[in-house]
Parts: C-alpha cells; sequence; structure tokens
C-alpha cells in the first residue's frame, strides 16, 4: 500500500470512529484540503505524481541475480564494446532475453558503468555566448571571413568583412589571398580609424577560427580597447549578422558564376557591391533604410516621413484601409546579439 493510501485509510478510520475532518488531518499532518485532492469524484485514491513520494517496489523489477547476469553479459569479451542498443538484438538472434534495451541502460547506469567509449570526443555542452546590445553605431562589430571562388577549381580569395550590428552598415573589407591573424588585426585598426571610434566603448563578436582567435589578433584588440566576442564552437547562429551579409553578397544577382580572376578582380567587384550595400539597399531589419542612413542616424527623419505620406494616402482614401493602421514605420530600437542570454548593454562613450 502506498503512503498516500495509508494516510486516508488512517483518515478514514478516525472519521468513521467519530473524530473531526480537520482534527484527523491535523493529527496526520497534513491538510485537509490535500486529503480531499487526493481522492477523484468517485472516491477513488488518485496515484501520487510527486517526485519525492514513496512509492511500492514494482512487481517486475529485477533481482539481484538477474542485474548480475546483465552485468557479466556486458563486461563479456563479446559485447564489452558494444552498447546495450547492439547486445539486445544480437543476444535475441542467439534466442536469449534478458531484459529490455532501457533496462540494461538503467543496470550499467547504476553500477557506473555508462560512460562514452570509443575514439570519439565526449559532447561538451557549452554555455551561450554573452549578450550584448548596441543602441547606436560602433557599439558592437561582427566580423568574419569567407570564401571567393577563383577561376581555378580549388583556389580561393578570402573576403574578411566586418559589419555594425545596429546599422547593419558594412564598415570595412578587404579581400586576400590568405586567412591571417595579422591581416585581420590591421582591417580592424583601419575600421576604427575611419569611423573615428578608436579607444571608444566597442564589441567585435567573431566565430572560433584561428584568425580571430590568434595572438596577433588579441594582442591588438586589447591595445586597442576592444572587447572580444566569440561564439560557440561550430556554431553559426551565433554570429547571425555577418553571416546574414555573406548571403547578401553571394546572392546578388551580379555575382560572377564562374569565379574571379584574380583578387584585383574581387576586390574591385566587392567595392562596387558595398557601395551598392551601404547607399542603396534598403535593409529589411531596419524598416527598408540604407545602412549608411541607420548609421548617420538619419533613419528617424526619414521613418517619420513615410509615416506622414502613410497618414495623408489614409485620410485621403480611409475605404482603402478598413479601419486599420497604416504600415508600421517607426525606427528600430536597440539592437541585440544572441538575446536568449543576459544582454549586457555596450555605453556610448561621452
Amino acid at each position: 500500500m502506498s503512503e498516500r493510501s495509508l494516510n486516508l485509510s488512517w483518515f478514514d478510520e478516525a472519521v468513521l470512529a467519530g473524530a473531526r475532518r480537520d482534527k484527523a488531518a491535523q493529527e496526520l499532518e497534513i491538510p485537509l484540503r490535500s486529503l480531499r485532492r487526493w481522492r477523484d469524484e468517485q472516491g477513488s485514491v488518485l496515484a501520487d505524481k510527486r517526485p519525492t513520494a514513496i512509492r511500492p517496489e514494482p512487481k517486475n523489477k529485477l533481482d539481484e541475480t538477474e542485474r548480475e547476469q546483465i552485468l557479466v553479459t556486458c563486461n563479456s569479451e563479446e559485447y564489452a564494446s558494444l552498447p546495450p542498443s547492439q547486445i539486445v538484438p544480437r543476444l535475441a538472434d542467439d534466442g536469449v532475453y534478458l531484459a529490455s534495451e532501457s533496462t540494461m541502460y538503467r543496470v550499467l547506469k547504476a553500477a557506473d558503468q555508462q560512460h562514452h567509449r570509443g575514439k570519439s570526443k565526449v559532447p561538451v555542452s557549452r554555455a551561450k555566448p554573452t549578450s550584448y546590445s548596441a543602441s547606436a553605431p560602433n557599439q558592437v562589430w561582427c566580423w568574419d571571413i569567407s570564401y571567393m571562388p577563383s577561376g581555378i577549381r580549388g583556389l580561393y580569395w578570402y573576403l574578411y568583412a566586418i559589419i555594425d550590428i545596429y546599422s547593419r552598415k558594412l564598415v570595412a573589407w578587404e579581400v586576400h589571398e590568405k586567412e591571417c591573424s595579422q591581416l585581420a588585426s590591421e582591417l580592424v585598426q583601419r575600421a576604427l580609424l575611419r569611423e573615428q571610434c578608436l579607444f571608444k566603448p566597442l564589441v567585435l563578436h567573431s566565430d572560433n577560427g584561428s584568425p580571430m582567435k590568434g595572438s596577433t589578433l588579441r594582442v591588438k584588440l586589447q591595445e586597442l580597447g576592444v572587447t572580444s566576442s566569440y561564439s560557440r564552437p561550430r556554431v553559426s547562429n551565433d554570429n547571425p549578422y555577418v553571416e546574414s551579409l555573406f548571403k547578401t553578397v553571394k546572392y546578388c544577382p551580379q555575382w560572377p558564376k564562374s569565379g574571379f580572376a584574380t583578387v584585383g578582380c574581387a576586390r574591385e567587384w566587392m567595392l562596387e557591391f558595398t557601395r551598392f550595400y551601404n547607399h542603396e539597399h534598403r535593409h529589411s531589419g531596419i524598416r527598408f533604410v540604407t545602412p549608411a542612413q541607420r548609421h548617420q542616424q538619419q533613419d528617424a527623419a526619414l521613418l517619420e516621413k513615410r509615416k506622414a505620406v502613410y497618414e495623408q494616402a489614409k485620410s485621403d482614401h480611409p475605404q482603402r484601409w478598413a479601419g486599420r493602421a497604416t504600415r508600421n514605420w517607426s525606427p528600430i530600437g536597440p539592437v541585440s546579439l544572441n538575446p536568449e542570454r543576459e544582454i549586457v548593454p555596450v555605453q556610448a562613450a561621452a
């Protein structure tokens, strides 16, 4: 009999003997409302689903002899290198049934034998990267390196790109013949000088590639007062803004299908693309203003003008809106990088 059923039987016995219900519950040190909840409408005892509940031993529980037989089988020379998912069907092929697959796993775990085996590394749970919030340009940048195919199969040029997550502006880029931490550090320094934010609070986020974590770049970032931020290993979603930029680059209609003949050709193409992307492309993530307009904080006035145009159109033809509001042209507020965790705002320089 379960602990719940036992308490209810004592309670019923006391009530039948003439005790008041509240007094009987008080003696059991159980609230009367709990005792009532333990029964359904027909008066049957409901199962106790609390994790800490004391439950009767299952009737089909393995005895020590059966558990020992499972351990001996799993540790035998034939099956020592196999998991229960492989052992169970092999035993069945031999006409033997010891226990189910899940039971074997439980027995091995109880015996402290359920560990990672083999040459592969044990899976590691990694915490998500720190989140940062940008409320103005030049507070949080992301950067990465992507391939640009050449005319020769297997030969690539390397596009270094830095994007401001607040404005989506491509603040700096270069195309080189190799991946190198030294080249990356020089690019970051030139970007800081061009944006006039040298030694101001800035976060630079990247993945875990060799150029991103090279000692040359890390030392340069420390000298420049830039805070480093990194994605989890092999998780591209932690660096979404620059990945989205690379998709825009490579899905551009002018992207050459046959590749770039020389590194110079790749640089000329990127120069034209950057002009188009920063000054002509209306970015969907910032209410369809250009990155340059957002970076120069001209978006609020432009969006207010669009709102006035729509309000006037609604006033002239109200039947076309049927009581609905006009399109939302309010400016986008602060932008966060990996916002699932606690967000660390980047303070703007005085």
